[in-house]
């Protein structure tokens, strides 16, 4: 099975360390890794001095021994060692050659194949998707398509926000309704207000919606039929907003979902003896969790009056997916807000032993979206901002920058100029929130986020294009089949330096599957871009001879395959055109 580089190279120094001190030698955690100057090769590994500690021998010793033991001379020219004790490596201009001939540069299949599950998105019934829920949204399905790519099966599951005790509120009310059949999303969030101020002022209306609760829950068929309308139209109103986000085969499982499963949590827990009767609820006190004040922090499973709370749904919701589904991971990317309630959460499962040995459950966190005033980001009467209006917004705001940018260059706008001005909008925001770090909040600017300077969406688009149109001419150019196909010649180092970029993306595409961070394949693209410029500048293509001609045009298209497909891992679109 193919390899990453970084996995193929540290693999032989495995071996090597293993021939050179024995198999029950104890390696390092990091055995190889991109050398940051260029003067010592193009990979370096630190393993003599972490082995030089366990063996007692200086550290240049143990990197001699580990040279003389070290099988690369087939990728790889005669291996250095430098002061204090590195290994240093430098790919042999053939083998980088026909590695990025070969294509599959963006992505190679893990060794073992598991089972992922990403909870993302998240919306709740009754409302309009708003921008807290673009982050979650667009970094779920980046990590879902990454790791995808890597071979392995994921579920990408959307945890609406359907159940609960504010149902009682909205049925209540929309029984209450003269035109309860003729509400749009837009209305429900004003009748949601208004739903509950009536429960805040009027106790009887409080009381309704009390036994409308019970009433749905008991699946009495009224309540359960507008309850399902209103399900129903929230999703038809998210549709679109996830169609021009291009968020394909995120499944509905609602909170809804897991209410058949809670009696069961409950028994459980309390057959595992992590029950406790705290003033006539039931909680599990989770160790090293307390309160302001120091005291123990219970997470709540059922209230005094019997009625669940939304930890014991993430409870079911967990357990179901690491028993029933058979997860080997389960993702939830979720704000930063509710790492200390993930936490309790993750904790009580373990308690109970429905965490295997070597499953991962993991919080991917994220920061806030601020406006240019440093604030979170809201619309001027304080409301949280539609991410369909926000959106719609990119794509018109594209769509001007796309024709003022024909009109300079005096050419005519593209063909395509809604679905150029969608890929540009759409890609530019979500270009700008990815390349962040995802722990960090960051402001939300059209200005930057659609300049064709720095590390931008349309910068990347653009180089796309520029690339693709070279080919194109090259093509309307040719004289015969093999005009564009040819042996890789890296003679200049601008060409050298692209192609171990292009061969290196498959590594960083396998460090987003592993530490979640989708910034890290964004930042190389922006590399990849910039080092097309410097090739691109320092070495005529179209004008060279014949074999130099052709072997610099596939640089060239490899490089635009990489852009393109690596810009689809983080949901982006590119354009023939810009």
């Amino acid at each position: 099975m193919p390899q990453t580089l970084l996995s193929e190279l540290g693999e032989r120094l495995a071996q090597a360390a293993r021939s050179a001190f024995g198999d029950g030698v104890a390696l390092p955690a990091t055995l190889v890794l991109p050398a940051r100057d260029a003067r010592h090769g193009d990979y370096s590994s630190p393993a003599a001095m972490s082995l030089a500690k366990t063996l007692g021998q200086p550290p240049l010793d143990v990197a001699a021994q580990l040279v003389a033991a070290l099988q690369v001379e087939d990728l790889c020219e005669p291996p250095t060692v430098v002061a204090p004790g590195f290994v240093n490596l430098r790919l042999l201009d053939g083998w980088l050659g026909d590695r990025v001939a070969s294509g599959s540069l963006v992505a190679v299949q893990a060794t073992i194949p598991e089972r992922v599950v990403v909870d993302y998105s998240g919306p709740n019934v009754a409302k309009q998707m708003h921008v807290g829920h673009l982050r979650s949204t667009i970094i779920g399905d980046t990590l879902a398509n990454v790791l995808e790519a890597r071979g392995h099966r994921v579920d990408r599951l959307n945890h609406l926000g359907d159940w609960g005790a504010q149902f009682g509120m909205l049925l209540t009310h929309l029984a209450d309704s003269a035109d309860e059949g003729a509400l749009d999303i837009a209305d429900v969030e004003a009748f949601y207000r208004a739903a509950n101020q009536r429960d805040k002022d009027d106790p009887a209306f409080h009381e309704r919606a009390r036994q409308a609760v019970v009433a749905l829950q008991s699946g009495e068929t009224v309540a359960r039929a507008r309850w399902a309308e209103l399900v129903d139209q929230t999703q038809r109103n998210n549709r679109p907003v996830y169609e021009l986000l291009g968020i394909r085969g995120l499944v509905d499982r609602g909170e809804s979902f897991y209410q058949p499963l809670l009696g069961a949590v409950v028994d459980d827990l309390a057959r595992k003896g992590l029950l406790v009767d705290d003033q006539g609820a039931k909680v599990v006190f989770v160790d090293g969790f307390t309160n302001r004040e120091g005291d123990p922090l219970p997470l709540i499973i059922q209230n005094q009056h019997g009625g669940f709370g939304y930890a014991v749904t993430d409870l079911a919701a967990l357990r179901h997916r690491l028993t029933e589904l058979g997860a080997d991971r389960v993702l939830y990317v979720v704000d930063a807000g509710q790492s200390q309630h993930l936490d309790m959460v993750f904790a009580v499962a373990r308690a109970a032993g429905w965490v295997p040995a070597g499953a991962e459950v993991v919080h991917v966190s994220f920061g806030l979206v601020l406006g240019e005033d440093g604030k979170r980001l809201r619309t001027r009467s304080g409301e949280n901002v539609s991410l369909g209006e926000l959106l719609a917004e990119a794509v018109d705001r594209s769509r001007d920058f796309v024709l003022a940018r024909a009109e300079e260059r005096a050419e005519p706008p593209p063909d395509d100029l809604d679905g150029v001005a969608r890929a540009i909008g759409i890609g530019a925001v979500k270009y700008a929130d990815l390349s962040q770090n995802r722990q960090s909040n960051y402001v939300f600017s059209f200005d930057r986020m659609l300049s064709l300077k720095g590390n931008t969406a349309p910068y990347l688009q653009y180089a796309h294009a520029r690339i693709r149109s070279i080919l194109r001419t090259a093509a309307s150019e040719a004289a015969g089949a093999n005009a564009l196909v040819g042996d890789m010649v890296l003679g200049d180092p601008s060409e050298r330096e692209l192609a171990k970029l292009l061969v290196g993306t498959a590594d960083v595409v396998a460090r987003v599957a592993d530490d979640y961070e989708p910034n890290h394949l964004c930042g190389h693209l922006f590399e990849v871009a910039q080092a097309f410029s410097r090739f691109y500048e320092a070495c005529p293509v179209l004008k060279a001879e014949d074999r130099l001609r052709r072997s610099r045009l596939a640089l060239c298209g490899a490089t635009a395959d990489v852009l393109r497909d690596g810009l689809a891992l983080l949901g982006i679109e590119v354009v023939e055109r810009l």
